[in-house]
C-alpha cells in the first residue's frame, strides 16, 4: 500500500497526526485498518487523523462506551471501533461484528486483539509503542 513502509518510525504527536492524515488520503473502501497500543498510547489520536485524511468533517471521538461510531465522508463511510470494554470475543456478536468487517466501509479497529481471530484477511495492521521521549510512540505497520 503506499505510504506504508513496513519500518517503524518514531513520531511525536504532530508526525503521528500528520502521518495518519497521509495515510487516510491514500485509503480506499473497502479497507480494515487495526491499530494496536497500551492506554494511552495516542490510538483515537491516529484514528482523528485518519478520518481527517479521509475527508472527514465532523468530529471524531472515542466510541469507548458506544462501541461503534459511523462518519459519513464524500469517498466514503467510515466504521470506528473500540473493542476495549469487551468482555470476550462472543460479545462480538453483539454489536455486529461480522456484518460491520464486511460493509463497504473504512473501519478503523482499536483493540484489535479482543476481537480473537475474527478479523478479516488484509487488514493494514498498527501499533504505537512509547519511545525514549514521552511525547513519542514508535509507530509500525503491518499488512496481513
Amino acid at each position: 500500500m503506499p505510504g506504508i513502509a513496513p519500518e517503524a518510525r518514531i513520531l511525536d504527536r504532530a508526525g503521528l497526526f500528520a502521518w495518519g492524515r497521509r495515510l487516510g488520503a491514500e485509503m480506499s473502501v473497502p479497507r480494515v485498518v487495526t491499530i494496536s497500543g497500551d492506554l494511552g498510547a495516542g490510538k483515537t489520536t491516529l484514528v482523528q487523523a485518519i478520518c481527517d485524511g479521509f475527508g472527514v468533517t465532523e468530529p471524531v471521538t472515542s466510541p469507548t462506551f458506544a462501541l461503534v461510531h459511523e462518519y459519513s465522508a464524500p469517498r466514503g463511510v467510515v466504521l470506528h471501533l473500540d473493542l476495549y470494554r469487551l468482555e470476550d470475543a462472543r460479545s462480538l456478536d453483539s454489536i455486529g461484528f461480522d456484518e460491520l468487517m464486511v460493509r463497504d466501509a473504512l473501519v478503523l479497529i482499536e483493540w484489535p486483539e479482543r476481537a480473537a481471530g475474527r478479523l478479516p484477511v488484509g487488514c493494514v495492521g498498527v501499533t504505537l509503542a512509547p519511545a525514549d521521549h514521552a511525547s513519542e510512540r514508535v509507530v509500525s505497520v503491518e499488512d496481513s
